[in-house]
């Protein structure tokens, strides 16, 4: 991709300051004017001029939107639930009064009541959890709005060298205390890699809908975390404690089918395990 995306965009990345609302910056930030928002104080952002520090609790978003007017929102931010609700009932207002594109990042958990299959871009929103059923009322209020100009993207279980779930699963081993594993958990999986160049060519090409930015296979939660510790050579031998929700297999996948994107941005769970042993 070349220079020339440079004016196309003024981007701006909610949550930039968060593992992958950064990994986006990071990618995004050489080819469109990016700019991003962070809660704890912190000295390279203070000094960045492409951030602005935004409290969920106690700042208004309508501020920092005044100030950069993106042409794209990324949301890619975690806190209080009640507050992000609130912050996007504020963004959609603006996203629908100045013609901009909407980028939301969702979870697998909008259909963690279903367990007995893997779900499908048009399936039906069915949560139990508290987490799926704040994802589903942002969905639901991000999707009365005109169609082209939101894309809701839903992701599983995100591994990578720097990820939150990789670096947990290294500490529990090096201090010896036990990796959880959901053995009967069948689910799909993605890298933080993958999820910025998906993001990348659906803000180039002007992509919108829901779209299901997980592997195209599916493995079962114990097997990978064996096999993803068994990659990282840590020359420790790991303690497990093996979770279990049900008795029978339970599945929490996204798997992508009416809106797939080109093939080099799909993968599958191995290239995950391949990516974490070049890192």
């Amino acid at each position: 991709m070349g220079r020339s995306e440079n004016n196309k965009h003024r981007i701006l990345i909610i949550g930039a300051s968060g593992f992958l609302g950064g990994a986006i910056y990071k990618e995004l930030c050489p080819y469109f004017n990016t700019f991003g928002t962070y809660n704890i104080s912190n000295k390279s952002f203070e000094k960045n001029q492409h951030f602005f520090q935004f409290n969920i609790e106690e700042d208004d978003i309508y501020e920092i939107l005044d100030l950069v007017r993106p042409t794209v929102i990324v949301s890619a931010l975690r806190g209080n639930f009640s507050k992000q609700i609130l912050m996007h009932l504020h963004l959609a207002e603006y996203v629908f009064a100045n013609k901009v594109k909407l980028l939301f990042l969702s979870s697998a958990n909008v259909f963690d009541a279903y367990s007995k299959y893997p779900s499908y871009e048009d399936d039906k929103t069915y949560s139990n959890s508290i987490y799926g059923h704040f994802k589903i009322k942002i969905e639901n209020m991000l999707l009365r709005l005109p169609k082209k100009q939101v894309a809701i993207l839903r992701l599983p279980m995100v591994f990578g060298a720097q990820s939150p779930r990789v670096q947990e699963i290294v500490q529990n081993i090096n201090a010896k205390e036990p990796v959880e594993i959901f053995p009967n958990l069948i689910m799909n999986v993605t890298t933080d890699s993958k999820v910025t160049q998906q993001i990348h060519y659906i803000i180039n090409r002007d992509k919108y809908g829901v779209f299901h930015l997980g592997s195209n296979d599916l493995v079962h939660h114990d097997d990978f975390i064996k096999e993803l510790i068994e990659t990282l050579e840590l020359n420790k031998q790991p303690v497990f404690k093996q979770v279990y929700t049900t008795n029978d297999d339970r599945y929490l996948a996204v798997l992508p089918k009416t809106n797939k994107l080109p093939n080099h941005l799909q993968l599958i769970s191995q290239d995950i395990l391949s990516e974490l042993k070049l890192s």
